[in-house]
């Protein structure tokens, strides 16, 4: 019985996750796949979706697929205890927070 109440925990939590589409876009906001998304998934996330290594059959190498996966990558990045990227060398605050407004602007 304990172990069903910890799954009902786990699964409530899950669907309490940030909604992309519950961030504002910033007014002004001038961040670009070309001089922000770029770079960031190439630093923290393409290692692991979609790198020659790759770890994940999620792709993120191209705009088009990180478009696609929005909503999933901002559950999943940002927040107080995000899980993505895990390890040590994560994306420090001010990056994941440039990431949660690029992507609720629609990841231009």
């Amino acid at each position: 019985m304990k172990l069903s109440a910890l799954l009902m925990a786990v699964v409530a939590l899950g669907c309490s996750s940030p909604s992309v589409e519950e961030h504002p876009c910033p007014p002004g906001n001038k961040l670009t796949y070309d001089n922000f998304g770029k770079d960031f998934f190439a630093s923290y996330c393409v290692r692991c979706h979609g790198g020659p290594n790759g770890y994940s059959s999620r792709a993120l190498n191209t705009v088009e697929s990180i478009r696609a996966s929005r909503e999933r990558i901002f559950a999943n990045a940002i927040g107080d205890n995000p899980p993505m990227p895990p390890g040590p060398d994560d994306p420090p605050e001010h990056l994941r927070r440039d990431l949660a407004d690029w992507l609720a602007c629609g990841a231009p």
